[in-house]
């Protein structure tokens, strides 16, 4: 950009000063919308005063204009990082202030939420519900280890990573003692690793299976009858109370039998619950002894 409203020259003619009538000739001039004037007038009352640093903008110095805003060349340089923009991009700013491509990239860019500094055009970020972090300030709140790009848990306005939400976090198996990350179940408000809930005797795991407890040990149906259950002195069966028919159980004289098997061994009427005689070690109700 130039001066463009005006020419400076040297006064060969006889010519007075349109302000001052001082005389011309053989002077340095500046000719501005036709009038002639000294360069004193001029930088007193025609020249553009400079946008930046408030002086006049002289006949001797260089004019830089834009969008009716005037400025020494000298004086056209970046807000921010002081750059000369002569012959540079820049944009004009909040109060007509000049910004260099780069600081305006970097003002308008978005803001880290760790550091506070800027996150330029190439930068490695995080994005997260609107908020932004470069990758390596993206840290966990327990142990100020990077997450990254890695997995990690929103906790309020912290954030973990998978080993200190682990440990800070989850439910602890009952068996193990360990961590609970996922899946998992509860028994009498205990939670297990459903790889810890498992059979006492073979070891297959029992989430979702029938099973049964004794003295803290877990049983599949399988395992219980073979290894734990009384076996039923009529039936020889194991009995497996809570597992189908035969939930009831009779005990005498350290034998036990299955309500249904617990009967008179000559009419077999049923004897559970009711009087019985026992004779040479076989079971009878109160009337069959009296016919033997």
């Amino acid at each position: 950009a130039g001066p463009g409203s005006y020419t400076v020259g040297t006064m060969s003619e006889r010519f007075d000063c349109h302000y001052c009538r001082d005389p011309l000739q053989g002077k340095k001039y500046v000719q501005k919308e036709g009038r002639h004037c000294c360069v004193k007038c001029f930088e007193k009352i025609c020249a553009n005063t400079c946008i930046e640093c408030k002086k006049p903008i002289g006949a001797d110095s260089k004019e830089l204009h834009f969008k009716n805003r005037y400025w020494h060349d000298s004086c056209f340089r970046c807000f921010k990082c002081y750059t000369s923009l002569v012959n540079e991009p820049f944009m004009l700013r909040e109060n007509n202030k000049v910004w260099c491509s780069n600081c305006t990239a970097t003002e308008d860019a978005p803001r880290c939420k760790g550091c506070f500094k800027p996150i330029i055009a190439g930068d490695q970020n995080v994005e997260y519900k609107k908020m932004v972090w470069h990758k390596d300030c993206f840290t966990c709140s327990q142990c100020k280890q990077v997450i990254g790009s890695g997995s990690f848990f929103p906790k309020g306005d912290d954030f973990y990573c998978v080993s200190c939400h682990e440990h800070k976090f989850a439910k602890t198996c009952a068996k193990c003692k360990n961590p609970i990350t996922s899946g998992g179940l509860t028994y009498q408000e205990q939670p297990w690793h459903s790889e810890c809930f498992i059979c006492s005797n073979c070891k297959k795991q029992l989430g979702g299976k029938r099973f049964t407890a004794v003295e803290d040990q877990f049983y599949c149906v399988d395992c219980y009858k073979e290894c734990v259950a009384k076996k039923c002195a009529g039936c020889k069966n194991p009995i497996t109370a809570g597992f189908g028919r035969g939930t009831s159980v009779v005990n005498y004289e350290d034998e036990s039998w299955h309500d249904y098997c617990f009967k008179c061994t000559k009419c077999a009427r049923g004897l559970a619950n009711k009087r019985f005689v026992c004779h040479n070690g076989k079971i009878y109700c109160a009337e069959c002894p009296k016919r033997l």
